[in-house]
């Protein structure tokens, strides 16, 4: 991924399937605050290689291709509406494609084809609008040569072109737009906001017929003439290897094929998953455990938790943080916890691999397509232009689709090339639970002075967790001296730390065998929790209403304010609520998005103790400029659904080296009869668009945190809630 792979234009072209008729637009990733159109007939000579296109097809159909990934996040529908809104676009005439992978498809700020990071709208929001104007200006220079009359005259709406009471609908003139040169990007003037008629407007999503009658075609779908199934065999303990195997009873299973071994494990390929699970069953396999045979989650806990007492290596640093501490009128002491976290996506992972004597075709729904490409290359020692890959809707990701070592992908190549054959190399839930990538496991210790007032004067802040970027690619960019700022963000750059002249924030990160990965909001997951419980615990020792109090912190940061004033409006914050029932609020920014929410609860006996449950969430949000409203309150509400999750239920455990959970039975996630009413309010903006994808997700925890806290005076300080059981009656 070092080096941007280059794919020639006739290769580019014939991935595309740009064929026929019509007119293609390509434009080039910005660089150095350049942006340049290319012409569709320029030679690779030009250096020119289009990273996304635009075509419009003899049938009026205007098809947008896709650089990123749908998984869920709404793209397939905000995206196109970019173009469209620039266009002049008949929106019943969109259609829409996964692109292939190709360095032509570099995201504008990370320089490689990649979804993650709550990026996709605000990295094409001036890419695809420009797209959109240039093919409007095509068109309507064609129009004009065939209308005989002065470009000035022409104009264009609802996918026609239109002159005096000439008209020709796009597809009629594409022909001839597509024998044009591309118009100079300076002389592409976009839209003023106030005339917009697509972008900003509720629109229902592209993807959704396809996915509600099954036309919708995921990982798992992908079947062919020939194909064979695979299931791994893998290490019980993380870094395990195999010693040796005996594969005489898989291969007496009926439907089994073929048994190999490769770097993850031994792969039992078959002709269906259920010959293939059954052949894996009857495996014998003698493995080396390695020396992470007794790795034990309550034992890293205690040793985070020692570390976090400590300074630690210094992330950001102000003033006399020990001074003001002792001169402090009160200080909080508070420990905070959360623990390992899967992703556990609906759709388990799978990759489809074939590869022939040039060439390598890989079936996924990958966040990482350059990655990808670039391992595959390497084990079939092809060339990165020769390996396609073809990009698949995604059954859910939260960034277990996107690892640095693509190692789903990576796995599947191998078993590829060993079998000799077409292989769809599948993960049950299991699998993937047991042996997959996690959002690491943190610990917290904070120490607050606080002034007569109950005002922090001093915070200082430990923190104790893995790097999820340490040995990867992505190291040398960001962690700088030391410090993952994926670990810290959050509390780093938090707004109440800036108003508190006296403060540190320190970090460590032990390394461990446990493999760990950004999960949905990242080091968000975290650090909002911590601060935000944190800040309620301020303001109720000082005796203060924690909205009001919140208000004199973030006195100087009006989008957090905007958003907590309108959450708390919205929810009723000062009508009181009927016996046993409460509320707790919360509001974070990240990904360049400002989200409160307050969280009405209340405790609820169940067989096994007391339980919160959480009956609605008001949610509002400042994205900046809201290119699709009805795709945003989707997924605040997706981002609540899966941070209640881990709030309320998700947790995993390592006993012996081995991970203690396995599915949804026991690593739970939250259920259809949980989901509380949410209600989402979008803030009226004209800043840049900010990410939208996991920025529902932070405030969740802490908002019912803060809300169980104000009910039963219990503070929770561990993630997932769970309650002290009421103490019995005395007995006579």
């Amino acid at each position: 991924m070092n080096a941007v792979m280059q794919s020639s234009r006739r290769r580019f072209l014939k991935s595309s399937a740009l064929i026929g008729g019509g007119l293609v637009i390509g434009f080039l990733v910005p660089v150095a605050g350049r942006f340049a159109l290319a012409d569709p007939t320029a030679t690779a000579a030009t250096g020119m290689v289009p990273n996304a296109f635009l075509r419009i097809g003899n049938d009026d159909s205007v098809t947008v291709l896709i650089s990123h990934s749908e998984m869920g996040q709404g793209i397939w529908t905000a995206l196109p509406m970019l173009i469209a809104e620039e266009l002049d676009a008949d929106w019943s005439k969109i259609k829409v494609e996964h692109a292939p992978a190709a360095a032509a498809y570099a995201h504008t700020a990370y320089g490689m084809q990649m979804t993650g990071g709550s990026s996709s709208t605000w990295s094409e929001f001036e890419r695809y609008r420009r797209a959109g104007a240039a093919a409007r200006m095509m068109l309507m220079q064609a129009a004009a040569q065939r209308f005989n009359v002065p470009l000035e005259q022409v104009r264009t709406e609802n996918g026609e072109v239109i002159a005096g009471d000439q008209r020709a609908r796009y597809g009629a003139l594409a022909d001839d737009a597509g024998k044009l040169k591309a118009p100079d990007p300076a002389s592409l003037k976009l839209k003023d906001p106030k005339d917009w008629k697509i972008i900003g407007k509720p629109t229902r999503r592209l993807d959704t017929p396809e996915k509600i009658t099954g036309r919708a075609k995921f990982g798992m779908d992908v079947q062919f003439p020939g194909l064979m199934t695979a299931l791994v065999a893998r290490a019980p303990v993380f870094g395990g290897t195999v010693r040796s195997f005996d594969a005489t009873a898989a291969k007496a299973v009926p439907g089994v094929r073929n048994v190999v071994q490769v770097p993850s494990g031994v792969a039992v390929i078959a002709d269906h998953y259920w010959a293939a699970k059954l052949g894996r069953d009857a495996l014998k396999v003698d493995w080396d455990l390695g020396d992470f045979a007794t790795a034990d989650s309550d034992q890293l806990r205690t040793q985070f938790t020692q570390l976090a007492a400590t300074p630690g290596m210094q992330v950001v640093h102000a003033g006399d943080v020990a001074g003001a501490l002792a001169k402090a009128t009160k200080s909080i002491n508070a420990v905070y916890a959360v623990p390992y976290l899967a992703h556990a996506p609906m759709e388990p992972l799978n990759c489809t691999v074939k590869i022939g004597p040039d060439s390598c075709e890989i079936w996924t729904g990958t966040q990482f397509q350059t990655i990808d490409q670039g391992v595959a290359a390497k084990i079939t020692g092809l060339k990165p232009e020769q390996i396609q890959i073809h990009t698949m809707f995604l059954g859910g990701g939260f960034g277990r689709r996107a690892t640095p070592t693509s190692d789903f992908v990576n796995e599947a190549v191998h078993v590829a090339k060993a079998a000799g054959v077409p292989v769809k190399t599948v993960w049950s839930r299991e699998d993937d639970v047991h042996g997959g990538y996690y959002r690491p496991a943190y610990v917290h210790d904070a120490r607050i002075g606080v002034d007569a007032q109950g005002m922090p004067v001093a915070w200082q802040h430990g923190i104790a967790g893995q790097s999820i970027l340490a040995g990867t690619p992505f190291e040398a960019a960001m962690v700088k001296g030391g410090i993952d700022a994926t670990s810290v963000e959050g509390v780093s750059d938090s707004p109440y730390l800036k108003e508190i002249p006296n403060h540190r924030v320190g970090l460590h990160s032990p390394k461990t065998p446990i493999p760990v990965l950004w999960w949905r909001s990242v080091g968000h997951s975290h650090t909002a929790f911590v601060v935000e419980s944190l800040i309620d615990e301020l303001a109720h020792a000082a005796g203060k209403d924690p909205v009001e109090y919140r208000r004199a912190l973030l006195k100087n940061h009006p989008r957090h304010l905007g958003v907590l004033n309108l959450a708390v409006e919205k929810a009723g914050w000062t009508t009181p609520l009927g016996k046993g029932r409460s509320r707790g609020v919360a509001v974070h920014e990240s990904f360049g998005s400002w989200v409160a929410q307050v969280a009405e609860v209340s405790v609820e006996d169940t067989p096994t103790g007391p339980a919160v449950r959480v009956h609605r969430v008001v949610c509002a949000v400042d994205c900046g400029i809201a290119v699709n409203p009805e795709t945003i309150r989707a997924q605040m509400e997706s981002g609540i659904a899966f941070g209640l999750g881990a709030t309320l239920h998700s947790r995993l455990s390592l006993k012996d080296g081995r991970v203690q959970q396995s599915n949804y039975h026991d690593y739970q996630v939250l259920r259809l009869n949980e989901m509380p009413q949410v209600e989402v309010h979008i803030v009226p903006s004209t800043e840049k668009p900010g990410g939208i994808g996991e920025t529902g997700v932070p405030p969740i925890a802490p908002a019912v945190a803060n809300a169980v806290f104000a009910l039963t005076g219990q503070r929770l300080r561990e993630l997932p809630l769970q309650l002290a059981a009421p103490s019995a009656p005395a007995t006579a």
